[in-house]
């Protein structure tokens, strides 16, 4: 019986769901950036900028959808911006009417759907709070760029409820930070929190035509039946995408019978299985006798608790998918895994 972990329903749309306009800092207007990212390929752009959540439905038509959204931060205080540590949190709405900022007075709006901004202490219990009133009141809600923020493992740690953290954020990874961060994931996954992963731009677009240009760098693939906005928020909710710095992923499915997870991508020079232990596996297209991976297949096994994939293409570029516990397979997995090339 075959099991898909990317719905084999729908098709897959080119999302950008970490961004910013003139709304906030970001250089270019939200009908610019329509323009900018349809032009390169992209059928999704969540705007959220900082502190301010303006709605954006006026830019949706057949082809493009601007899903709502909003950026807050928690800032430590008492020290320089240079040195201060900080968790910048991103709320997607999941539905199209709604409006309501996460953590905000409900009587201080206007007319056109702004919200005063809050300010949360940095402090693990305000901004678990935070979190907590975005999932209650509709809203997708993300980690963003941890290393940018300073954050360590004891911080990362502390927080909880979040649907997804950034494995990729492209402003801060083209100003030289390590933000391809698939090791605090893993910290985050074995560390009991069951969370997705996303690939984005965190653009501003300050530097056009410069090696500092932030658009285009990390994006997510959304699998959803259409582009209406509430199948593509329930494609999120569902675990329905991959996170990629430009490779290509194209199905992922469990067998039930032989208990083996198969992976089909495009021109792979390699591909990683990782596990909630040390049973890690790699494959490598010159290994195979073969110029690129196109359809792998690994066991899995009890022990394993959960199982991801990065898929690796000829120019070093990345795709990460979600990761996927073993004890919500519906399986039973009696013996030992074996891994199969």
């Amino acid at each position: 019986m075959i099991k898909h972990l990317i719905s084999d329903k729908g098709r897959f749309y080119k999302a950008n769901l970490h961004s910013h306009s003139t709304v906030s800092d970001g250089e270019l207007t939200p009908e610019q950036m329509k323009k900018m990212y349809t032009e390169q390929g992209y059928s999704i752009i969540a705007f959220t900028d900082h502190c301010r959540f303006v709605t954006h439905n006026e830019l949706t038509d057949e082809s493009f959808l601007a899903l709502n959204g909003v950026e807050n931060a928690a800032d430590e205080t008492g020290k320089s911006w240079m040195h201060n540590r900080c968790c910048d949190i991103c709320f997607i709405a999941l539905s199209s009417d709604r409006i309501l900022h996460p953590m905000q007075d409900e009587n201080n709006v206007t007319g056109n759907g702004e919200y005063a901004a809050y300010n949360p202490s940095y402090c693990s219990e305000d901004i678990n709070r935070m979190i907590a009133h975005g999932v209650k009141n509709g809203f997708f809600v993300t980690y963003n760029h941890p290393t940018w923020s300073l954050e360590n493992f004891e911080r990362y740690m502390s927080y909880s409820g979040m649907h997804a953290m950034e494995i990729f954020n492209t402003s801060s990874a083209i100003d030289g930070y390590n933000e391809y961060n698939p090791d605090i994931y893993d910290d985050m996954l074995r560390g009991g929190k069951r969370i997705y992963c996303l690939a984005t731009d965190d653009n501003h677009n300050r530097a056009p035509g410069t090696k500092h240009w932030d658009s285009f760098g990390g994006f997510t693939m959304i699998k959803s039946p259409s582009l209406k906005y509430e199948d593509v928020t329930a494609a999120l909710l569902n675990g329905d995408f991959y996170a990629s710095r430009g490779a290509v992923i194209n199905a992922l499915w469990l067998d039930t019978d032989d208990c083996t997870v198969h992976i089909e991508c495009e021109k792979a020079k390699k591909i990683i299985c990782t596990r909630g232990g040390r049973r890690l596996r790699a494959v490598y297209a010159e290994e195979q006798k073969t110029e690129y991976l196109d359809h792998v297949y690994f066991s899995i096994n009890k022990d394993d608790v959960y199982f991801r994939f990065t898929v690796i293409d000829e120019n070093g570029n990345t795709a990460d998918t979600n990761a996927y516990f073993i004890d919500s397979l519906g399986i039973d997995l009696d013996r030992d895994g074996i891994f199969v090339e």
